[in-house]
């Protein structure tokens, strides 16, 4: 089990964008990326809205998030995301202990 958290960060004239290239570019996704628990940190654009990212966030458990959350690094993106005023709105999830079943993984190319 993983908790997957998806954030849409929503900005004006590239914002979001350039929030990404920055977050990425600073390393501190790098570092996120390090960091104990952490399975996934990614950011993907929406082909439908330009002013939004959509960044895929994974956490090993509930634990691990907290200590994330807890971090100095939630200030860094705290301002980075004032820097770009940007919006926000997140969906959370549970991942399946399971995996993709038989009957959805014939769909999947490999």
């Amino acid at each position: 089990m993983s908790i997957v958290v998806n954030l849409y960060y929503t900005g004006t004239n590239g914002s979001a964008r350039k929030f990404a290239e920055e977050m990425e570019t600073s390393g501190t996704a790098d570092r996120i990326r390090a960091e104990e628990g952490n399975e996934r940190y990614a950011y993907f654009l929406p082909m439908e809205d330009p002013e939004t990212v959509l960044l895929i966030d994974a956490w090993k458990d509930q634990q691990a998030l907290d200590v994330h959350h807890a971090s100095p690094m939630m200030e860094t993106i705290a301002k980075l995301r004032e820097k770009y005023d940007l919006h926000m709105r997140a969906e959370r999830y549970v991942t399946d202990a399971d995996g993709i079943p038989a009957s959805d993984a014939k769909f999947l190319k490999k």
